[in-house]
């Protein structure tokens, strides 16, 4: 308990927000890697998961390939990249390392989504004259909506939560408090650390869950199952 209180009375100390390396720092440079390494993950993942998908062929193997990515540690990954010439692009291996983490739950996600669509709509679509485009982005898209989404959001906690490892490559975020903490034996530093990170997390899972509720009716009537 008293290491709890601890932890408290740093993140009380104003002195801890502000200035060069202050927690308002650090927690913008975690939210600009979270939300830069986010992009970059759907723009790679959903466009494969969604056409693929649409086909209905090699789906299957594209998951199996990302999910070896789950398997792997993305320290292990980040420390690799470091030993290549990427390594002297700044935050270049952290942002490869987390967009290969986070890309395994976008592809399932939407790859599932898109397949577990009603068939019968499917045929109904077709039957109506509507294109490939058409039926993609009409119907099959909304309807699998609720699990893209939810495959967004898996990945966007997760990204908050392992962003931290930037710091163990010299980036910046929240990670570097506590590295500074294990750095300077402060136990309450390290705690408070890692409580900014929980609550950070949780800040962006409630911000999506906001987000489904306040969806514009098309996505809640695909989410609610109603064509």
């Amino acid at each position: 308990m008293k290491t709890l209180a601890d932890a408290w009375d740093w993140l009380a100390d104003s002195a801890h927000w502000a200035g060069d390396g202050g927690i308002g720092q650090r927690l913008a440079q975690h939210l600009v890697l979270t939300v830069v390494c986010l992009i970059i993950s759907c723009l790679v993942a959903l466009p494969v998961a969604l056409v693929l998908g649409h086909l209905g062929r090699g789906g299957a193997l594209a998951v199996n390939i990302s999910n070896v990515g789950r398997a792997v540690p993305t320290f292990a990954v980040l420390v690799l990249l470091l030993l290549t010439p990427l390594g002297k692009w700044g935050e270049g291996p952290t942002v490869v390392a987390l967009v290969l983490f986070a890309v395994p739950p976008l592809l399932t996600n939407a790859y599932v989504g898109m397949r577990g669509v009603d068939r019968g709509v499917v045929q109904a679509a077709r039957g109506m004259g509507m294109t490939g485009p058409q039926l993609l982005w009409r119907v099959e898209v909304p309807l699998a909506l609720p699990l893209i989404m939810s495959g967004v959001r898996l990945a966007a906690v997760q990204l908050v939560a392992t962003a931290t490892i930037a710091a163990l490559a010299g980036g910046g975020g929240l990670g570097r408090i506590i590295t500074a903490g294990f750095n300077l034996a402060s136990t309450p530093q390290v705690v408070a650390g890692a409580v900014l990170v929980a609550v950070f997390a949780l800040l962006v899972e409630g911000l999506f869950e906001i987000a489904e509720r306040f969806a514009p009716g098309w996505a809640r009537r695909a989410r609610n199952g109603k064509g």
